[in-house]
Formats: structure tokens, sequence, C-alpha cells
């Protein structure tokens, strides 16, 4: 445009002004109030203006225009940002006694049995945000990281139209944090999904994960073009300023400001009337816009929320009750049977695609024989898929059905081997059914080799599940003493193994000669033998030497090993081709160094029975499962009369209300590091 002349840098400053205003205004009665007064097509045209405006004066741009809302140029890397007040987790109840357990807890620490009036609100399944307000200017947005540290992505958030870079109205603090979850409405995502299919790109695999990208792009345009929106659910900091004396005044008070809260937050008195109010949101859960994995309770009075305080990185006057797995209907299109690395044959269903937890499934585990006849299920039924979270997807039942059934094919099981042809051989303790072919079995040589090279084993970087199939086919890998004699030249003649790919698997593979007795041991894939059996065998006997001599007695005094394992362990190290292969390891150049023989109970917690639950910020559960077995510890996934010391990590949920139940020793992460610390 060439109306620079014709526009006067007062003139522009004073319409910049009142453009600035009218968006403003229009987002919020768009987004909070859901009552527009313009069209789309008036508001583009605004804003427009705005654009040409701040383009012709540079010097009009700022940080709560609604043009900011395109975004800016990529960052090298997010900043750390510290939440001032943490951004706590929440404990879970899964059922309705365990929240009439959360309403009696209450009372108990109130001394008082008067109602408790609750704010009931749909958990949208999205991530946690927190925004910083000065002024009632915008000045940073970050994410909740581990609750105490956070990533800051201003830029990002700015492009979310439902946040206000401005805040509305009068009275609010000049230092206000507010809370939310940003979330992609199912229209948007499913709108972004084909736009990606038709560009040939990857499709995201659920809205929440399409959220948490968009809000971690360093390039802050790519997350303006995501429809994101995001819903406030509680304060952080605020500093100065009266604000109401409950929650849900609270909340209404932030939609005044501007912000959008959920329709459906409603007060009510009693956990029977949580309940109710579950039960209506469980109905009414597939026809929202937006998803949902739960409900959030908390207790309305901030009076009586500061009486309760707080218990590890939760507050004792809120908890969430989740939703059961959710499940959907679809056919059963076939049953194929897996081979293993034992030598089981797994069922497993083939099923016409269907979109449940999350996930698009077309597959679905069977276990065994015996659960298929529980079932009574056969090709071309209408199931029920489950899925939860990230647990494999199952076949729940058989929908019922007005057509002949007589007409569907049974499922029947093979009696040998459907990749080798050996017989097939069923225990009469156990309802799996094993091949007997042993290294024999193509399908189970492949898993035997995939095991010894998984990271908990020997970690051999690169050497994928693919490859393995393309080494045993191609008749390079036999044992997996076979993988120590591989060379540049054979890997780089494998699909899709380039050069420089098949020199860095060599070298992976060279570097995994060093490794130690525990890693060897499980990487063996011994029946029964997993990682705190193989830790537990190698401090007991401390060589495989001392391991091959000994018999069931010697096995039977170590810890966790009963006459099944020592079984196993004793069958495995007195198979002849079994010791070949450990031969052949040595002659390879692999390297199990001897430790120092120490029976468990010399190590500090010998003995002890311990249990870890929620997310540990510092490690994983895996590793601190690792450490505690390391000093001795039995590590188990449920609480009982038995246990020793409960670690509750960050949304630690009913394990942790059971381990008070108990009387259990409870330890939060810092005193489980102190722990670890002390005992190296």
């Amino acid at each position: 445009m060439s109306d620079k002349p014709n526009v006067a840098f007062s003139q522009a400053e004073t319409e910049a002004e009142t453009l600035r205003e009218q968006l403003n205004q229009h987002n919020y009665r768009y987004y909070s109030l859901d009552d527009p007064q313009i069209t789309d097509a008036e508001y583009d045209q605004l804003l427009r203006r705005l654009e040409h405006l701040e383009t012709l004066y540079p010097e009009l741009r700022r940080g709560d225009s609604p043009t900011q809302r395109v975004g800016s140029a990529p960052l090298p890397m997010f900043e750390s940002v510290e939440h001032k007040v943490p951004m706590l987790s929440l404990a879970n109840a899964f059922d309705d006694d365990e929240l009439r357990d959360f309403e009696r807890r209450l009372h108990a620490r109130l001394g008082d049995d008067r109602p408790i009036t609750f704010v009931c609100e749909p958990k949208l399944d999205g991530v946690a945000v927190s925004l910083l307000y000065h002024d009632g200017i915008l000045v940073q947005g970050a994410t909740r990281g581990d609750g105490f540290n956070g990533e800051n992505i201003t830029a990002n958030v700015r492009t979310i139209a439902s946040i206000p870079l401005k805040l509305q109205g009068q009275g609010y603090p000049p230092v206000l944090e507010v809370r939310g979850e940003v979330y992609l409405p199912r229209a948007g995502f499913k709108a972004i999904n084909a736009e990606a299919l038709a560009k040939n790109e990857k499709p995201f695999v659920n809205p929440r994960n399409a959220a948490a990208g968009s809000l971690r792009q360093l390039d802050s345009r790519i997350t303006a073009t995501r429809p994101l929106e995001m819903c406030a659910y509680s304060l952080g900091q605020a500093e100065g300023g009266g604000l109401p004396d409950t929650h849900l005044g609270t909340m209404r008070l932030l939609k005044e400001w501007g912000f959008l809260i959920n329709s459906l937050m409603t007060a009510v008195v009693g956990i029977e009337a949580c309940i109710d109010y579950y039960q209506r949101l469980a109905v009414l859960r597939a026809d929202l816009a937006y998803d949902i994995d739960g409900i959030v309770y908390k207790v309305d009075s901030f009076r009586l929320q500061e009486a309760l305080g707080f218990v590890a990185r939760a507050p004792r006057w809120a908890i969430a009750r989740k939703f059961p797995a959710e499940e959907a209907v679809t056919r059963l299109v076939d049953v194929e049977f897996q081979v293993g690395r034992t030598g089981a044959v797994t069922p497993v269903a083939r099923l016409e695609p269907v979109f449940v937890g999350g996930v698009t499934v077309s597959n679905a585990t069977l276990h065994n024989e015996d659960e298929i006849h529980r079932l009574g299920l056969k090709v071309g039924d209408q199931v029920v898929v489950r899925r939860a979270g990230d647990v494999i997807p199952q076949i729940a039942g058989i929908m019922p059905s007005d057509t002949d059934r007589d007409d569907l094919q049974a499922i029947v099981f093979p009696t040998r081997c459907p990749v080798c042809g050996s017989a097939l051989q069923r225990s009469a303790e156990q309802a799996v059914l094993r091949c007997t072919g042993g290294l024999v079995c193509p399908a189970q040589r492949k898993q035997a080799i995939k095991h010894f090279a998984s990271r908990k084993a020997l970690d051999i970087d690169g050497l994928g599940d693919k490859i393995v199939d393309q080494l045993v086919d191609a008749g390079l890998v036999h044992t997996v003493a076979d993988l120590f004699s591989l060379n540049v030249e054979q890997l780089s003649g494998l699909e899709r193994m380039a050069n420089k790919s098949a020199t860095n698997l060599v070298q992976s593979i060279a570097a995994a000669r060093q490794t130690t007795l525990p890693r060897l041991l499980y990487a063996l894939g011994i029946r029964e033998v997993g990682e705190t059996t193989a830790k537990l065998l190698a401090a007991h006997f401390g060589s495989l030497e001392k391991l091959e001599e000994a018999d069931e007695e010697a096995l039977l005094a170590v810890p966790d090993v009963g006459p099944v394992v020592a079984g196993f362990v004793i069958k495995f190290l007195t198979n002849p081709h079994h010791l070949a292969i450990i031969d052949s390891l040595r002659e390879a150049g692999v390297e199990w160094p001897d430790i120092e023989s120490r029976g468990p109970q010399l190590l500090p917690l010998a003995g002890e029975v311990w249990v870890l639950t929620g997310t540990l910020a510092a490690m994983g559960r895996a590793q601190g499962k690792e450490q505690l077995e390391a000093l001795g510890a039995k590590v188990v996934g449920s609480v009982s009369a038995k246990t020793t010391c409960l670690v509750a990590g960050e949304s630690a949920g009913s394990k942790l209300e059971k381990a008070r139940s108990l009387n259990i020793k409870i330890i939060d992460e810092s005193e489980f590091l102190a722990l670890l610390q002390a005992n190296q």
C-alpha cells in the first residue's frame, strides 16, 4: 500500500489503538462469551487494517496486538522458566468408593462433618500451561515441565486466539498467573490430519499429542496454523488486588477478564453429587467437542483449601476421577499365530481398523487358547475392543448379534509351529502352547537375537527388528555370537542399509563386547530370568563359571529363585548348544568381568519390599527400580502389608492412599535421591 504519506503517525497511532481494542473485544465475545457480534470476514478486515498500519509504522507493533498471533521467526531453543508457585499434580480416584474415601479424609482432617461444596469440571485431555500477566499484559507463557521448572513458550501461546494478550475489564492484580489446559478440539484435529494426509505427511496419533507437539514448536508460525484453544482452570501467582474467596468465583472472574472457562464447570454439595456429575458427564463425553479423560473435583472454599494443605506433590483438597478404559466395536477379520523368543505361540487378532483410546487399532492380543474359548470367539464376529492408556489393546467381548453365527469361521489352533513346522507342546500347568524347535525355529532365533541386542541386555544401538529379520533370513546370523563377525560389506548389502549405517552398526556391535555379568545373564534369554533375577544371580555367584556349577540347592539359596526358575537355569546352562554359544561369545571377544560375590543379605536394603509410584523427575521408574534392586531391595508393583517403603513421585495415586491406610513408610523423590546418594 502507498498511503503512508496520507496517514500521519498520530492518526495511525490512534486508529491502531482503536483497532486493537475492537479486536480484543471481539476475541473476548467469541471465545469467552460464545457471543460473536461480527462475521469472520469482518474480523479479518479489521485485522488486515491493523497489520497494514503496523507495517507502515513498525513502532506501533505491541506485544498485546492481535497481529502477534501469526507467529514469529524460529527460536534456537526454549529457555527454562521457574514456577514461583509449583504446578502440582492431582491424586486419582478410580471408583465411587475411592471418592467417598476422599471425602472422609477431608472431614477427618478438618475435624468438621458439615457438607463440603466441591467444584466439578471436565478434565481436558491436553497440555497444562502457565500464563503470566503484568498489569493486564501477557508477558510469559510456560509449560508445566516437572512442576517446578517449565519451558518458555511465550511466542507460541501468543498465537492461540482464546488466550487474551491483554485482559478485559478491570480489577485484576498487577501480577497475575493463570493456569489452564491447551487442547485441540476434535474438529480441529480432524482438519489438521486431513491437511497432513493431503501433503503425504504423517498424521497425528491423537488430539493431545497434536496439542503437545504444536506447543513445543521452535517456529511459532507453525503453532499459529494449529486451531488450539486454552481453558483456564486455576491461578498461580496473584500479587495485589482483591480476589473472591472461592474457586468458582475466581473462575467466573477470569471469564470476565477474557479467559475461556469450561461451560460444564459447576459447584455441588457433597461427594454423592460429585458422583452424579461424573455419571452425567460419562453420558455426554462422546458428544463433546473436545476430549476429556475424567473429572476434577476441588474444594470450593479457599479457606478450607488452606486448612487442608498439600501432601507430596499434590493438594489434599482436589482429586481427579478417571474414566474407565475406552472401548469401541469393530469386526474380527482374522487370527494369526506369532512365535516368541521362548517358543510361546500367541494368537493375535487382526481387526478392521478402529479408533479407540486415542489411537487407531488394527491388532489386539488374544492371550491364549483358553481365552478364545472363554470368549467363544469366531472370525467375523463384531467384537468390543478395549484400550486404556499405553496398554496393549485387547478384545473384551463379543457384541450380541441377530445373525446366525454358525456360518462364521471357527478359530483352530495349529498343532505344529506355523514358522518351522516343529511340534507344539502344552504343559499341564500352563495355558501356553510352545514350539519345540528351539533355535532351529527362525522365529525363536529372531526373537532371541532381538532380546540379546535390546537396551536392557547388550544394548546394540541400530540393530532393529527389521535388520535382525533380514540377517536371519539371509543366513548371515544363526546365533547371537554370529553378530560379532558381521562386517560393513555384509550389512551394507541389506535393504535400506547404507554404508554409513552399516559402519555405525559394526561399531555399535564392537562396543557391546564390553558388558557386565548381570546384563549377559539377562541377554542370554533364560526362561523366567528377568533383569532382577539376573542381578541377584550375578551378585550371589559372582561369575558365570560358578553359576554353571550350581545345583538346585545352591540356586534356591538366591532370593526370589524358586524350583521353577532353578530348573530353567540348570536346563539352559547344561544344554550343549547353549554352552557352545557362550564359548563362541568368548571367542568373539565378548567380556563380562567377574564381580565380587556377596550374598544379597549383605546389601543395605536386603529383604526389604519397595514400591515406586507416580513420575520421578530425575529418573524414570525403571531406573529407580534398577537402583533399588542394586541395593538388595525387592521392587513390586502393588502395596501390601509386606511393603517396607513407598516412593511417591509426581501424580501418585491409589497406591499412595493405600500406603497411608496401612501406615507404610512413604518418601518423596528428594528423600529417595538422598537415600541412593548415601548408599553409593
